[in-house]
């Protein structure tokens, strides 16, 4: 992981540059098109790759609340129309509620190839920011989990251990016997 980390470093964000130069961060609605997650040949991405391309958990860890403010929000994807395999996506902060951040990730069928963010460590190459790593997870991960068949979300089917009702004992009561 060292050696990645050091080949990495002596890399420049590829992906930013690109934004940069064709001034993608500007809101043209000619040049993007909003969409569903449902209508990308976004990578499937296992618990391994995930952790590759963040260089550790602690961004991971973090992505339970962003997607919980991308999903409770009116938050956008939106694919470029000039180039297959580039998204971006508005994701809210999750401490300024006026604050939202821009990410792009560029991707083939197969790999992540690039991503950028444009909070203060979004352009990093070595691992990602937790709001780039939010947005693989969700996309790479939880997508492609809920659209395989024969797995359920079974949480559907338990009670809240508070709302239950005391049971009744028959055998405390005074009509309860036993023949014999």
């Amino acid at each position: 992981m060292a050696a990645r980390m050091r080949e990495l470093l002596s890399h420049s964000n590829a992906l930013q540059q690109f934004v940069t130069e064709n001034n993608l961060e500007r809101r043209s609605v000619a040049k993007w098109v909003d969409t569903n997650h449902e209508y990308l040949d976004f990578p499937s991405l296992d618990d391994n790759t995930l952790r590759l391309l963040t260089l550790g958990t602690y961004q991971l860890k973090l992505t339970g609340s962003y997607i919980q403010e991308y999903l409770g929000s009116d938050c956008n994807l939106q694919l470029y129309r000039e180039m297959e395999g580039l998204i971006r996506v508005r994701l809210q902060s999750r401490h300024v509620l006026s604050r939202s951040y821009l990410i792009w990730i560029r991707y083939d069928s197969d790999h992540i190839i690039g991503w950028y963010c444009r909070c203060k460590c979004g352009a990093r190459t070595v691992g990602t920011c937790s709001h780039v790593a939010s947005v693989l997870w969700y996309l790479g991960q939880q997508i492609p989990l809920s659209r395989e068949p024969g797995v359920k979300d079974w949480g559907q089917y338990l009670d809240d251990a508070a709302e239950v009702p005391d049971a009744v004992d028959s055998s405390d009561s005074e009509e309860s016997y036993i023949e014999e």
